[in-house]
């Protein structure tokens, strides 16, 4: 920076060293903020969802979204295109008696424009209440003006799905 003889530039100086640092300060606050009120959403569309109602979480896709589930032998591979055909296997995964937890998330990128990571376990029990199924998941989605265009879901066990799978079909539980 350029001090002037009467020193005034100092004082321009500091002026503007403060603007950017409020101004960063404002970004990294409005960021955090950003992150806690999506948490704050997903975690109360999960709950829906583990209530039966897939319909809140639903309305977070775009009409256009992809959804890539993990390749395998099982009922639940392949790529969902569309929010009808995402409507359907969530619908499934209700049917399924599927419940989750979101336990951790983050965000990078611009707030039209995002990638979400979640960190999902998820489990479902049997009709006597026996547990026959649990895992934990990562989701990459892409977001574009607030709804998600793509996701993807990377189980840590996909093992543990055949199973799940085979169990659902010993029980006569099929898709909707």
């Amino acid at each position: 920076m350029f001090a002037r003889a009467d020193g005034s530039g100092e004082t321009e100086d500091m002026t503007l060293l403060v603007g950017i640092l409020i101004g960063i300060a404002l970004i990294v606050v409005l960021r955090i903020a950003l992150m806690r009120l999506m948490l704050v959403k997903l975690r109360r569309d999960v709950a829906a969802l583990n209530a039966g109602d897939h319909r809140p979480l639903l309305a977070g896709y775009a009409k256009d979204a992809v959804l890539v589930f993990t390749e395998g032998d099982h009922r639940w591979s392949g790529t969902y295109v569309g929010r009808d055909a995402i409507g359907e296997f969530l619908a499934n995964f209700v049917h399924y008696g599927i419940k989750g937890e979101i336990t951790e998330m983050w965000i990078g990128g611009w707030p039209w424009n995002l990638t979400i990571l979640v960190g999902f376990d998820d489990h479902a029990d049997s009709p006597d209440g026996a547990r026959i199924y649990e895992n934990h998941t990562v989701l990459m989605c892409r977001t574009r003006m607030g709804k998600i265009v793509h996701q993807e879901d990377f189980y840590f066990d996909t093992v543990r799905m055949l199973a799940f799978d085979r169990k659902l079909t010993e029980l006569g539980i099929n898709p909707l």
